[in-house]
């Protein structure tokens, strides 16, 4: 099990950047592949990248390629989420994911949850 917390999220007016960070209690953080999910007010939860536990892999959603990048430090326990060029439609509640020995892909199986972060852009 891991506890995941975020920060960084706040509000930006669009084509502005912002950097989430998700800090992990795991000791063994760096068995874990790690992601970023959002949840827009009436959607449903979606991924908005990943990364594998090493980082050599990593994924976004297409909505977000080219714009936000995923990175981490093993030695830190930590994941971040650099987001630039802000839309509006980027405006969610966004949350850090855990998923152990996996990839990172979107399929993957996450299961711990950070509490999530909101990122609201305006017009």
């Amino acid at each position: 099990q891991v506890q995941l917390v975020e920060s960084g999220g706040g509000s930006v007016q669009a084509g502005g950047s912002l950097r989430l960070s998700c800090a992990a209690s795991a000791r063994t953080f760096s068995h874990y592949a790690m992601a970023w999910f959002r949840q827009a007010p009436g959607k449903a939860r979606e991924f908005v990248a990943g990364i594998s536990w090493n980082g050599g892999s990593t994924y976004f959603a297409d909505s977000v390629k080219g714009r936000f990048t995923i990175s981490r430090d093993n030695a830190k326990n930590t994941v971040s989420l650099q987001m630039n060029t802000l839309k509006p439609e980027d405006t969610a509640v966004y949350y850090c994911a855990a998923d152990l020995l996996g990839s990172g892909s979107p399929r993957s199986p996450y299961k711990n949850w950070g509490q999530g972060t909101q990122v609201t852009v305006s017009s």
